[in-house]
């Protein structure tokens, strides 16, 4: 006798089909990046051991250092991951000014945009952003990491170039100072705040904001208008005339 027809195995929900090989590699280094950075934003790049990040990760050391042959490399990939985040936070701010609006009024309005979004990047990231900017990074970064760096500034300097370019910020003043200037001033806020020694709120961001472009802005040029003189025989000089007879 021949035997039913079987049906066919249901097909497999995308749930739970196995991880590809690439899929647990990728889903290694994200691991592996997240703890690393959480921990050289906590203990600084010196007081990290490759140990202490394993534990956090819960990874051997054989698969970390299939991933990343030393700490110096590790640290350098966490840069770039960060450094990168942060530029997309910064991206699309280094367009031109227009030149059918005030300058000095667009000029500012950018300067908020742009440091409404750093400011606004350290308040969502506040591990990348005390990774980045509370450390020094000079002697481990390599060439990836430092060209990394250079593209992430690079809207900040080209939206200062044209500050300069059209006259609404001072020339005297070199750019690579004003970004120091800038990063410096959000980086004491942030730090201060985290000490404790200020209530770090967006009336405090706006009143750094605002001193900070006052000390590099130019003030419009305002031309006087003179006083205009009243017309002989208007009613203004009419009563002029009368108010000297009347005191005669």
């Amino acid at each position: 006798m021949r035997a039913p027809p079987t049906s066919p195995a249901p097909a497999r929900s995308r749930a739970t089909v196995p991880a590809t090989r690439a899929e647990k590699k990728d889903e290694l280094v994200r691991r592996v990046l997240r703890v690393a950075l959480e921990q050289f934003a906590e203990r600084g790049y010196h007081g990290t051991s490759i140990p202490m990040i394993l534990e956090a990760a819960g990874v051997s050391a054989s698969s970390l250092y299939r991933l990343y042959p030393s700490k110096e490399a590790l640290v350098n990939a966490v840069f770039v991951e960060a450094k990168g985040r942060l530029g997309a936070a910064l991206s699309g701010l280094d367009a031109p000014l227009s030149d059918d609006r005030d300058a000095h009024a667009e000029a500012h309005a950018r300067f908020v945009v742009i440091w409404d979004a750093l400011a606004r990047f350290a308040a969502e990231e506040p591990v990348t952003f005390r990774f980045l900017e509370l450390q020094d990074h000079t002697p481990y970064l390599d060439g990836a990491s430092r060209t990394k760096e250079l593209s992430v500034l690079a809207p900040l300097a080209l939206a200062c170039m044209d500050f300069q370019r059209r006259g609404v910020i001072r020339a005297d003043v070199s750019i690579d100072v004003m970004l120091a200037s800038l990063w410096g001033a959000l980086v004491g806020l942030v730090k201060a705040a985290r000490l404790g020694y200020l209530a770090l709120d967006d009336d405090k961001l706006a009143q750094a904001r605002e001193s900070m472009w006052r000390g590099f802005a130019v003030r419009p040029k305002v031309t006087p208008v003179a006083p205009s003189r009243p017309r002989e025989g208007s009613g203004v000089g009419q009563r002029g005339i009368a108010n000297k007879r009347s005191t005669r």
